[in-house]
């Protein structure tokens, strides 16, 4: 029997949200032609094999709806012609299938690898989806250099060194990583760092470096540092603390009070390391546990990483679309597709019986290079593992319950105080940053009921404002928000709200997504449901009216601004488009709720400002140049000496120039000389 999984069109996460609500407008809504979806998958049917492999269901735009594998494609697949059997989910996912891809693979855990791995990157609606989109930290030892670094990694393991973890945060990553440098005194900063060093750095004063760069420490002492780390972090930390004790001993035995200090701090630093586990898992060597909790419709998933004996953190995952799908198959659904990005342990320990266990533990193993075997603790530290990890999963899941009731309350609230026809799915923030009018940035984040939509983000290079003016800013971001849109039309009654993905035509980050239905991004068919603009009413009448100017009128505007006495909290004003003004009491949740987002979409602004200044004053004026990248402007900046000289420089004078050939030399004449 095929496994789904979940994932949107050729966008990962951008599409998510967009595929969810057309799913629920689906469900809501008039229904598609399930018999339409019938002929497509039987047409698809006679070409299949009982071949083991993986299939893909598009809908009519192309976008993948579903994401499934089979043992037998061709019985898999053909089930789905048999309505009465599916269920009403099914059923809908159906109808709404024009098309089908399929992939055969060499046998069934192939399938079920390349299955989880699709659903990353499509992320299809009617899949599970394990939503976090963060990646793990590890702690990485570095191995291409004499003296080796140590440091913390997230993304692709390119770097040649040892990888340990994943770590559940930044924070418990950090901290260990800072008692290990007290603990092996082993460098942490970059290679040029280490390179251009005449004298220790603070690190070594402060004790949580051995200053191999100055050769305070030979390779060989600091070798032996190296071996220790790899002994601790691989496990085998009592053996590495019992070593310093007996060296601290022997130390003050030959009254070197110094070295015996510096041993004792290194020894607190690996105390510390071991007293800051809060879970007692001696014992239990390199092991995930993972625990499921269902209350109210959601599922939450406790995650607890154990490496070498050691807690290095937890983390709680809340699969979405898990639906009427039977637990078993949700917390198989999430395994493999958290061990997509994470490599898996030798031991997997699971509070249930999984969907195909033993086919997910072969493969597993296959992806790992080493066996994987999945069980349910019975008795002794696994099984106390198990049910602290099942008591944090069902407390996890109330304080989010929790939670999630007082954000719909606020949420009902924030549409009654703004009078607005329905709860906001997708509320959009807009903020202007700059200098004197300098490195102009303008920002849009993106808000919903469920938090921070920060794959959706998006900044405007200010480009056709005058200096300082930032009502034309706020119409230059207004106008290439919605000028797609604009050119639509407006959206249909109820469809199209709450749920899309920024474009990347403009300034934000570059996108994969298909274009649908003629346009040019899938950004260009999404309104928002709300509008919250940074500013008082001469920014709410730069919005109004250049929306009224491409004939949008049907998009709730709301200016939040912070009234007469700007350094009081609690005093903000709210502008509606027709002039009204309202304000909320002090202590009001859901006044809190409105700074929160103003504040937010202010930090965007500001840290893209920053960063565009930042690239301004790094510039080089040689950047400009076609045809010049770094290796050409570097040997040009030190024959020269400046960028003011190599443009005074005659052609002659550029040929002699390392690394330059004729052909550049006339290129980077030409260019400071075109109208000479």
């Amino acid at each position: 029997m095929s496994r789904s999984k979940a994932g949107s069109p050729h966008d990962p996460r951008g599409r998510e949200r967009f595929n969810e609500d057309r799913a629920r407008q689906t469900v809501a809504g008039a229904q598609p032609d399930l018999e339409a979806g019938i002929t497509a998958i039987r047409e698809t049917v006679k070409t299949l094999k009982p071949r083991p492999g993986v299939y893909r269901m598009l809908d009519a735009r192309g976008d993948v709806l579903y994401v499934g594998k089979a043992r037998s494609l061709k019985a898999r697949v053909a089930n789905y012609t048999q309505v009465k059997g599916l269920t009403n989910r099914l059923q809908r996912m159906v109808s709404q299938c024009r098309a089908m891809e399929i992939v055969t693979t060499n046998s069934e855990a192939e399938a079920l690898l390349l299955e989880a791995q699709l659903i990353k990157r499509y992320r299809p609606p009617f899949n599970v989806l394990l939503r976090d989109d963060k990646s793990f930290p590890f702690i990485l030892l570095r191995a291409d250099h004499a003296f080796p670094r140590i440091q913390k990694h997230r993304g692709a393991r390119k770097a040649k060194g040892n990888y340990y973890g994943p770590f559940a945060s930044a924070g418990s990553v950090n901290k260990t990583l800072n008692a290990l440098q007290k603990l092996f005194l082993l460098r942490s900063c970059t290679d040029s760092f280490f390179n251009n060093r005449d004298r220790p750095c603070l690190l070594y004063q402060i004790k949580r470096c051995s200053a191999p760069c100055v050769g305070r420490i030979d390779e060989a002492g600091y070798e032996s540092l190296v071996r220790e780390a790899k002994d601790f972090l691989g496990g085998k930390s009592s053996a590495v603390q019992q070593d310093l004790e007996r060296q601290m001993a022997k130390a003050a035995e030959d009254l070197d009070f110094e070295t015996a200090a510096i041993l004792r701090d290194r020894l607190r630093a690996a105390t510390f390391i071991q007293g800051s586990q809060a879970i007692n898992a001696a014992g239990v060597g390199d092991a995930d546990v993972f625990a499921l909790a269902a209350k109210g419709g959601q599922v939450g998933v406790q995650a607890f990483f154990i490496r070498g004996g050691q807690n290095w953190g937890h983390r709680t995952f809340y699969p979405r679309n898990t639906g009427d799908l039977e637990k078993e198959e949700v917390l198989s659904d999430v395994l493999l597709q958290f061990y997509e990005e994470v490599p898996p342990p030798r031991t997997i320990l699971v509070d249930r019986e999984l969907t195909e266990q033993e086919l997910i533990a072969e493969a597993l193993a296959e992806k790992a290079g080493h066996a994987v075997a999945i069980s349910i603790p019975q008795r002794g530290t696994r099984r106390r593992l198990m049910e602290q990890a099942s008591r944090n999963a069902v407390e996890a899941l109330e304080r989010r319950l929790a939670e999630s009731g007082t954000k719909a309350k606020i949420h009902r609230e924030l549409a009654e105080f703004l009078e607005l026809d329905d709860v906001p799915q997708r509320i959009e923030v807009y903020d202007n940053s700059h200098i004197q009018g300098a490195k102009a940035v303008g920002a849009m984040v993106v808000a919903s009921p469920e938090g921070f939509e920060k794959g959706q983000y998006r900044k405007f290079n200010i480009r056709t404002a005058q200096t300082n003016d930032d009502f034309g800013m706020m119409r230059e971001v207004m106008s290439r928000r919605f000028r797609n849109l604009a050119e639509l039309g407006p959206s249909p009654e109820g469809e199209g709200l709450g749920g899309g993905v920024p474009s990347s035509a403009d300034d934000g980050p570059p996108t994969s997504s298909p274009s649908p239905a003629g346009t040019k991004n899938s950004h260009e068919t999404v309104w928002p449901d709300l509008v919250l603009i940074d500013g008082g009413k001469g920014q709410m009448s730069s919005v109004r009216d250049t929306l009224a100017e491409m004939g949008i009128e049907h998009v709730p505007l709301i200016a939040i601004a912070k009234g007469p006495h700007h350094g009081r909290e609690g005093r903000e004003v709210f502008h509606f488009p027709d002039g009204r003004e309202k304000t909320l009491p002090v202590n009001s949740p859901l006044l809190f709720y409105l700074q929160t987002l103003r504040d937010e979409v202010h930090r965007y602004a500001i840290g893209a400002h920053r960063a565009k200044r930042s690239r301004a004053i790094t510039a080089s004026p040689l950047d400009e140049i076609p045809g010049i990248g770094p290796a050409r402007k570097r040997a040009l900046l030190l024959h020269f000496g400046t960028a003011g000289k190599v443009r005074a420089a005659a052609l002659d004078d550029l040929k002699r120039a390392p690394g330059i050939s004729a052909g550049v030399a006339q290129q980077i004449y030409d260019f400071y000389h075109a109208g000479g």
